[in-house]
């Protein structure tokens, strides 16, 4: 853990660091200043450290200055040896607020917090890399089906997608019902339909249907956690969703 430390006073600067060494081994301190300007140098000079840990009255000001006109959103833990400042220090979003003398128990309770927010975040930054590498490939998405080529009586018909309210399964085949109420049969399973899809656009209600975002026009509880929703296409029927499928259909409409 990189620490700044802020400590005008020699010798208390001296006692923190040797606190430091004894209850946070693992921290390393890369750069100290003894005022708020020089704390403005060093922070536009160097990367961010993971702490800071600050007196509160520098020689030239309060380094609470620095949270009213510095873009910082870093763990920062204030000393100092006056308790009129801990309102302040917590607006500025501190982790911890240490009255001098700094106790080993009260410094290693700081860190401790710092640990627990760092592995916090860490854990959080980790779960939306994997969302984001769970995400459709540009290539994937533009290989989305744009248009299907169904059968409507004797005849062919090119359906763009954009056109569809929902897709019903028929045994082998699937049927089109498109947001003007005509219906169409395209001669592929469901489950290979639903894969040429975006599902923030469609959503598998049940196993027979996958249905349209843009098209429902309401929906309502049935009883049993089960929900029924009415599309806007004329002459669709009432698509029941199931009580398993309730709340991921609840969390996917509202996108």
């Amino acid at each position: 853990m990189k620490v700044l430390i802020a400590e005008d006073e020699a010798p208390a600067r001296e006692r923190l660091l040797e606190t430091l060494a004894r209850v946070a081994p693992q921290a390393v301190v890369v750069g100290q200043a003894a005022s708020v300007r020089e704390l403005r140098l060093w922070l536009a000079a160097h990367p961010e450290p993971d702490l800071l840990l600050l007196d509160i009255q520098l020689a030239d000001g309060l380094s609470l200055e620095l949270f009213r006109d510095w873009p910082l959103a870093l763990p920062t833990v204030f000393t100092t040896a006056y308790d009129e400042f801990a309102l302040q220090a917590f607006q500025a979003l501190a982790v911890d607020y240490l009255l001098k003398p700094v106790s080993d128990e009260r410094l290693a309770m700081a860190f401790a917090k710092v640990e627990r927010l760092r592995e916090r975040y860490t854990a959080q930054a980790a779960q939306a890399l994997f969302e984001r590498l769970q995400a459709p490939a540009p290539a994937a998405v533009a290989a989305r089906r744009q248009r299907w080529v169904a059968r409507q009586g004797s005849a062919w018909v090119a359906v763009p997608t954009e056109q569809v309210a929902c897709f019903v399964a028929l045994d082998k085949s699937t049927v089109l019902l498109m947001v003007d109420g005509t219906r169409a049969t395209l001669d592929e399973p469901l489950a290979d339909v639903e894969a040429a899809l975006d599902p923030q656009a469609y959503f598998r209600a049940n196993r027979q249907t996958l249905l349209a975002a843009a098209a429902v026009r309401r929906f309502a509880p049935a009883g049993k956690g089960r929900l029924v929703v009415e599309l806007s296409a004329p002459g669709a029927p009432e698509i029941q969703i199931p009580q398993e499928r309730a709340a991921a259909f609840k969390q996917w409409i509202a996108r």
